[in-house]
């Protein structure tokens, strides 16, 4: 690479900086102050650079014509995704600010569900094109090569907005009182300033800023529907490498990450996507708070630690049987049902080895795809290369994931948090990366076809056994959780100071309880890689990994068959959903967000209150 195209990547990643600060600083707003971890800041970003570009390309298209009516429609797109974001802020992060990181994410994940078909029925599901920046068209030559008007623009941009907000946050009394609400709100309500409205006002810049940042892609790319979550990810990287809560932080992250992106487009595009997050992971590991942010805080509790067994007596015996027979009968009417319900006991099983992490371990993984994935393309591997058949593949396929979890939980179990929650996504995003660009091992995109792990004629003995296994370890996960270990696994994740003070081997617990989880996981894979007969790179993306997350949330963390509720609510409710509704993934995340709300101990936890209620004397 010559000089004049290593100064032309270097500016293309201060440029790309911008857009990752922009979206950055406003999440890292948000945390700071409401302490809400908003998954759906990619759909604000989307909403931006949609609004911007009909109004000068469909609307209003004069706008376009002049660099003043163009920059009215872009801050027209930021306003607008204030506005919505107000309005997010009052019907879902308020109700959220006392819940755990984890249900902050998920709630926020079913808003970006629901803002995205929201904006696919409002807007359609085209490109929209618009026109470039009036004024700003060219490109000025560096050497050989050129570098855009615009990009060179949108460069200078970043640190004007960064001293801007330094400025906001530090000589203005609106910013000294965000400040402080970062620090102690009850104190600043105490002194007679309402936390209330600083939260709703800070969460409009934050919101506005993604807007800006989407707006500000038109003159580079179209606006599209796939922008939220693409953007998203990347932002997370940016904020919890910069620090969460540290503008600063965000700001020097940016820039590092941005560079990183474009020189490995440059010199090796297949693991751009890889050294993004292993920069992420080195960060971390070197200060696990990030760049600029603060010393990592104790780790927020659920409301309801004590894991639920429920019921007992002669149900303990009943209920079991009943969701035999009912998952057996399942199976037996027709393939579409026996697709869904074997979907529903390979869900139920990743759920389960993250409902192990995280009800009884307290570890929080936001990329649990990774496991799943690694046992999935190990089955499928082995069987292609080998020939190996079901057995000995599934074995293989937890083999990986184990021996992978043994090497990255040395580093991943003295995390804590959203931390520890966006190093296991990196991970998930390594292993998603080169699924998708290893191409000679893994196929790419076209995945890996033709498994036949299973015979056609062993199919009912495969379901029957599935059946009993899946049950088997929910039993298991139970009897565990009654256990000596169990009960030092819960103690280490409620009090891991003083579990550690009394003799305690916190890390070691931790440890193995991470690398069970991963077993579990892959042995989810392998099962999935047989039941579909393909494996294709989606099965480590961001998706799958929420997936998991839905299935015990939705059904309840610390309740023993609160996965089989989720995967029944994910699976069937998504597929039923899907016939008759067009929608119905907006649907599907209004429903996430008023299971978060109304009862963020999941459906089997609200259910298991209120009989308590109702039996507790008046």
């Amino acid at each position: 690479m010559g000089l004049d195209s290593f100064a032309l990547q270097l500016l293309n990643g201060l440029s790309y900086a911008t857009t990752l600060f922009l979206m950055a600083s406003g999440l890292t707003l948000i945390f700071g102050v409401t302490r809400i971890v908003n998954f759906a800041h990619g759909s604000f970003f989307m909403l931006g650079a949609l609004v911007s570009a009909y109004a000068v390309s469909r609307w209003w298209p004069a706008l376009g014509d002049s660099a003043l009516g163009y920059a009215g429609a872009m801050l027209l797109g930021a306003a607008v995704a204030a506005l919505v974001g107000a309005l997010a802020e009052f019907t879902l992060l308020r109700r959220m600010r006392q819940a755990p990181e984890l249900y902050q994410l998920v709630a926020t994940f079913g808003l970006t569900l629901a803002l995205h078909d929201a904006m696919r029925w409002f807007f359609g599901p085209d490109e929209v094109f618009a026109p470039r920046f009036p004024g700003l068209k060219g490109a000025v030559a560096l050497g050989e090569a050129y570098f855009p008007t615009w990009q060179l623009f949108t460069l200078a941009l970043g640190p004007l907005v960064w001293w801007g907000l330094h400025l906001l946050l530090t000589r203005t009394l609106w910013g000294k009182q965000v400040k402080a609400a970062t620090q102690d709100k009850d104190m600043l309500d105490a002194l007679g300033v309402s936390p209330a409205p600083l939260m709703l006002g800070v969460v409009m810049l934050g919101c506005a800023l993604a807007g800006l940042a989407g707006a500000l892609q038109l003159p580079r790319e179209p606006a599209n529907l796939q922008m939220d979550v693409s953007v998203v990810v990347e932002t997370f990287v940016v904020v919890v490498t910069g620090g969460l809560g540290s503008v600063g932080g965000a700001f020097a992250a940016a820039v590092l990450i941005g560079v990183i992106h474009a020189l490995g487009v440059a010199w090796v595009p297949q693991a751009t996507l890889v050294l993004v997050f292993v920069t992420m992971a080195v960060v971390l590991v070197w200060r696990p708070q990030g760049l600029g942010g603060a010393a990592v805080a104790a780790t927020q509790r659920e409301a309801v630690p004590v894991f639920s067994v429920a019921p007992q007596g002669w149900a303990r015996w009943f209920v079991p049987l009943m969701v035999a027979g009912v998952l057996w009968w399942a199976l037996g009417q027709g393939d579409y049902s026996r697709s869904l319900t074997e979907d529903l006991l390979v869900m139920l099983l990743l759920g389960l080895s993250l409902q192990v992490m995280m009800a009884l371990g307290g570890l929080v993984s936001f990329g649990h795809a990774a496991f799943f994935a690694l046992g999935a393309y190990g089955a499928a591997l082995v069987h292609l290369q080998w020939g190996w058949m079901l057995l000995p593949a599934l074995a293989a396929g937890m083999a990986l994931a184990v021996a992978v979890a043994a090497v990255f939980g040395l580093v991943l179990v003295r995390m804590s948090g959203v931390y520890l929650a966006m190093l296991s996504l990196a991970l998930a995003q390594v292993i998603w990366a080169g699924a998708s660009q290893w191409v000679g091992l893994t196929g790419g995109d076209n995945g890996l076809i033709g498994l036949t792990l299973i015979a056609p004629e062993s199919r009912a003995v495969f379901d029957a056994v599935l059946l009993a296994g899946v049950l088997a370890a929910v039993g298991m996960l139970g009897r565990w959780s009654v256990s000596s270990r169990g009960a030092a696994l819960q103690a280490l994740r409620d009090a891991p100071l003083r579990a550690a003070a009394s003799g305690l081997p916190v890390n070691r617990l931790r440890y193995q309880v991470f690398v069970l989880s991963a077993a579990l996981a892959g042995l989810a894979g392998g099962l999935w890689a047989a039941i579909k007969g393909a494996v294709f790179p989606s099965v480590a993306s961001v998706g799958t990994s929420v997936d998991a997350l839905l299935v015990i949330l939705l059904g309840g963390v610390h309740q023993l068959w609160g996965a089989l509720v989720g995967s029944a609510l994910l699976v069937w409710g998504g597929a039923e959903l899907g016939q008759g509704l067009e929608y119905w993934r907006g649907v599907l995340g209004l429903v996430i967000m008023a299971v978060m709300v109304l009862s963020p101990n999941g459906v089997l936890g609200g259910l298991q209150s209120w009989w308590l209620a109702r039996r507790r004397p008046a």
